[in-house]
């Protein structure tokens, strides 16, 4: 596989990011022992549409989906998830909103403590 941990993706041509992510495919795939024609059928595709993939061709997002779950991958997605984050002017008033300490029951009657004969 390719080492572009040095390479910035902005300065990628979008032909360029998509050889790279078919050779991430391709790269994992062969780890796995997995032949085109197998990888392509457990992930329900033909298996010139993985070879479109692999070679950087225009495949649909659902397709690269598929392949990735195939290989277990798709772990490479998470780069994708928002982490929403706080302000800590925002931390502070919801800490200051959560409960102190707990009251006691408002339902205190003696009759009701009465009637328990242990």
């Amino acid at each position: 596989m390719n080492d572009i941990s040095d390479n910035k993706w902005n300065a990628m041509s979008d032909d360029a990011i998509s050889r790279q992510i078919g050779t991430f495919v391709r790269h994992h795939r062969i780890e796995q022992n997995k032949t085109q024609d197998a990888l392509a059928k457990d992930a329900g595709i033909s298996r010139s549409t993985l070879s479109l993939l692999e070679r950087g061709e225009t495949v649909t997002l659902a397709t690269l989906i598929q392949v990735l779950r195939v290989l277990d991958l798709l772990y490479v997605i998470d780069a994708f998830i928002i982490v929403k984050q706080q302000s800590p002017l925002q931390l502070a008033r919801a800490e200051k909103k959560k409960r102190q300490r707990v009251s006691s029951s408002k339902n205190t009657s003696k009759d009701t403590n009465d009637e328990i004969d242990w």
